[in-house]
């Protein structure tokens, strides 16, 4: 059921304050929460003495957050810090697979860094937030569930109850006790790149989940082990219409009447306040215009006051940067709209220091500073950290043996069985028979990268390898499993090249792993030949086909669907392959749904129940089940779109990417035909023929080589979100003279870099090379990230050649340039 709804009398009135207000809300519009958690008096006078005991610095360093790839412990003792967070790519020791018993020895030395004493000062206890969003999928080891969109499929809220419960469990043994889970995103549009973060299209299915999702995580209010013991504490993200944003851009503008806001994305939020969610995180998006890091009518006016949320405000990745007059080491606005903690992932120092000279001068009111501090001192409270001592010596702490544990993974693979969704069934060819001659192809049967997903052990899911998931069954493995139990035969294939005809093959495909916005997409059209022409020459020879999509979003694959005779949508299934096999052969039937409605064209980016003229290829709550009829006429195979090139490619495939050009000369004079004499580009071979450029500077005067976009580009959030520019090169004759490495924006003056001659000379002559250089770096340099023209030149007086095979901007996962 829905929990929150405006009133009827109220909708006309809300739908039209939105173009006199843009992004102002009108909180008394907004549904009442009835259920509140008791105010604890004897808590809130030992807030009190807390906070007349405090120093300014103490009150200012709980409010700010920093990542541990930027924080140290002594920095913790130093600036008082409150709370510190892992990013997608932060581990203990710079590690994307650190073993679980470093996360506990961090996690250690930053409480006992919390703790040290100063002067006559309380000692407040640090808090570990992490993006545990489908298990504690960090850590190597660790059980990994469905992604949301699976779960949404599966429909069963006390399923939800325990994949909380085992994460928060998890998260213990490391010593981690605050989750940034789950996502309450409403989708609307499906080309976002956080499609898979949401449960569904609907707000049925979140509003469902988010009480007993939390009271797993959390424990339930009222109960001796809430917030204790083996719960940890939980995080309702990302208020507010995330999932609604323009065109399906991350971090974009929900554009939407204040009625819509509220029907649409607002129903999940009273059930998450009602189980007591301790922290809300705010979202990076913008509602009509204002960002919501600054819109106080929503964070003060509808969350705390409206509806009576007394737990705490944390922001985004450096998301108060992107508050009109903010950056990410100045921005008091946040705090003003009702932010009670920055995350401020590498910008804490600067923003610790800013903050603090605004609580001495007064432009961040002392009242406002101490209810933030006062919020989240409540939560540590609540959670029992003032006792608890370090997170080894906490209940299940060190308890290595619950990552992975049987007991967990039967949870998942149960997931699993009910995420999975039906879309065909010709001729009744499922459930197979285990007995049978099995083929298994495709190239994300024996992969637990592609099978896990973004947000696993890195941001982007990307990076790993087999030996880091000790715990993990992949999907080949749990049919081989199945198969050979009953006497079988199974084989597998990447390829689906076989000698003897097998009785069925099963060929599992899909998108590569992505997260937040380098998922965003320009359509839903799902392309990959390799995989196609494999069902193809199947269905060829006459072998009965059941094609098991792996996906985050739903997709246009009618060509697929026509290829196949029976189509699984298995959209990130996680560590516990076995829970596919347990369905193709018929030990459950399906149960699934769809949780968001399967486009009948790559262009339907955006259908969703309930829509005008809904016409999808598969509604909204679609799902066949064994015994009912699953034959599909054929479909139409031709792409309504062709999917733009990737933005974040600037040089790849021998050629600049979309909007761009390569352009060469002195600098101030580039061109991209400029004669031989300063500089010479000719076509060179590196993994395919002509796929990078050759560059020979001359060294008869100062030139440059530039990659150029036609119009500027904003790269604020790439920038916030810790992408980098990434070069694959080869040095072949090494510079005799300084080298720059350059970025530019429009406007006079605008631009910066940085000197790497002395890489150049340093790395081996023929050899290829990886180089990332943070994009943030290149901001401090004194780039405009919101105008770039040039997000990548080089520039030398001397002589030089390098061939450059590509230049992307990406999550860095080779060797990184450092800035300070």
């Amino acid at each position: 059921m829905v929990a929150a709804l405006v009133p009827a009398a109220h909708a006309q009135q809300a739908a039209a304050t939105d173009g006199a207000g843009a992004g102002v809300a009108h909180p008394e519009l907004w549904p009442k929460r009835e259920q509140r958690i008791a105010p604890d008096p004897a808590m809130e006078k030992r807030i009190d003495q807390l906070l007349a005991a405090m120093s300014l610095e103490q009150k200012v360093g709980q409010i700010v957050q920093g990542d541990i790839a930027s924080t140290t412990p002594d920095d913790v003792r130093r600036y008082h810090l409150g709370s510190v967070l892992n990013g997608g790519n932060s581990d203990p020791g710079g590690r994307y697979n650190a073993p679980a018993k470093d996360w506990l020895a961090l996690a250690d030395a930053f409480y006992e860094a919390s703790m040290v004493p100063s002067g006559n000062l309380p000692r407040i206890p640090i808090m570990w937030g992490s993006d545990a969003v489908h298990g504690h999928n960090n850590v190597v080891g660790a059980t990994l569930f469905p992604h949301n969109i699976g779960l949404g499929a599966a429909r069963d809220p006390e399923l939800l109850r325990s994949i909380g419960a085992v994460t928060a469990k998890e998260m213990r043994v490391t010593g981690l006790d605050w989750t940034f889970a789950p996502t309450l995103a409403i989708v609307r549009d499906d080309r976002w790149g956080r499609t898979y973060e949401g449960f569904g299209e609907a707000p049925e299915i979140a509003a469902s989940y988010a009480a007993p999702l939390i009271e797993g995580l959390q424990g339930k209010i009222g109960d001796k082990d809430w917030l204790r013991g083996p719960h940890i504490i939980a995080t309702a993200k990302h208020f507010l219409g995330d999932g609604g944003t323009y065109g399906g851009k991350d971090q974009g503008d929900t554009r939407i009447s204040e009625a819509g806001l509220i029907n649409t994305f607002s129903a999940p939020y009273i059930p998450a306040l009602n189980a007591g969610v301790q922290s809300v995180m705010v979202s990076f998006s913008s509602w009509n215009g204002t960002k919501m890091h600054g819109n106080q009518s929503l964070l003060t006016g509808v969350m705390k006051q409206r509806w009576g949320f007394d737990g705490f405000l944390v922001g985004d990745w450096n998301g108060h940067a992107q508050v009109s007059g903010c950056t990410a080491t100045d921005c008091v606005q946040a705090a003003k709209a009702g932010l009670d903690m920055y995350m401020a992932p590498d910008s804490w120092k600067a923003l610790w220091q800013s903050t603090l000279a605004h609580a001495r001068d007064g432009s961040l009111p002392m009242a406002r500073l101490d209810d933030a501090v006062r919020r989240i001192l409540r939560v540590k409270l609540r959670a029992g950290l003032f006792e608890a001592g370090k997170p080894s010596s906490r209940p299940f702490g060190g308890q290595f043996d619950l990552l992975g544990s049987a007991e967990h993974r039967a949870v998942a693979r149960q997931a699993v069985r009910e995420s999975l969704v039906l879309l065909k069934n010709a001729g009744q060819l499922l459930p197979l028979k285990p007995m049978s001659n099995v083929l298994v192809a495709g190239d994300g049967a024996d992969n637990l990268t592609k099978q896990t997903g973004g947000w696993t052990l890195s941001w982007q899911g990307t990076g790993t390898k087999p030996a880091d998931f000790p715990h993990a069954q992949s999907i080949w493995s749990g049919i081989a499993e199945e198969v050979k139990a009953a006497g079988g035969s199974a084989t597998l294939s990447a390829d689906g090249s076989f000698t003897k005809r097998p009785d069925v093959a099963i060929v599992v495909f899909g998108e590569d792993p992505y997260a937040e916005f380098q998922g965003d997409r320009p359509d839903v059209g799902f392309d990959d030949a390799r995989s196609l022409t494999l069902l193809r020459r199947l269905k060829g020879a006459g072998v009965p086909t059941v094609a098991v999509f792996l996906s985050g979003r739903a997709m246009w694959v009618n060509p697929f669907l026509n290829a196949a005779d029976a189509f699984v949508a298995a959209w990130l299934p996680g560590s516990e392959g076995g829970g596919i096999a347990d369905v193709l052969f018929g030990k459950a039937d399906f149960r699934g749904t769809l949780p968001y409605s399967w486009p009948r064209s790559s262009d339907q980016t955006a259908v969703n129940v309930g829509d005008k003229d809904y016409n999808p290829l598969f509604p909204y709550g679609f799902g066949l089940k064994y015994g009912q009829p699953g034959d599909l006429a054929p479909l139409p195979e031709a792409r309504a779109t062709v999917a733009a090139a990737d933005p974040g490619v600037l040089y790849a495939a021998g050629r600049p990417g979309a909007g761009r050009q390569l352009l060469l000369g002195a600098p101030g004079a580039l061109s991209t035909n400029p004669g031989p004499e300063l500089i010479d580009a000719r076509p060179a071979d590196h993994h395919a023929q002509e796929d990078s450029v050759r560059l020979h500077w001359t060294g008869a005067g100062p030139a440059m080589a530039a990659i150029a976009g036609d119009t500027p580009v904003n790269l604020t959030r790439e920038s916030n979100g810790g992408l980098a520019v990434e070069l694959e090169f080869r040095v072949d004759a090494a510079p005799t003279a300084d080298v720059s490495l350059l970025m530019q924006c429009s406007g006079e003056k605008c631009g910066g870099g940085f000197p790497v001659g002395s890489m150049f000379k340093a790395v081996q002559a023929g050899q290829w090379s990886r180089l990332a250089i943070p994009l943030h770096c290149f901001e401090k340099a004194g780039v405009d990230m919101s105008k770039v023209t040039v997000p990548i030149a080089l520039s030398t007086s001397g002589a030089m050649t390098v061939t450059l095979s590509s230049a992307r901007i990406v999550s860095p996962v080779g060797p990184v340039l450092t800035c300070n």
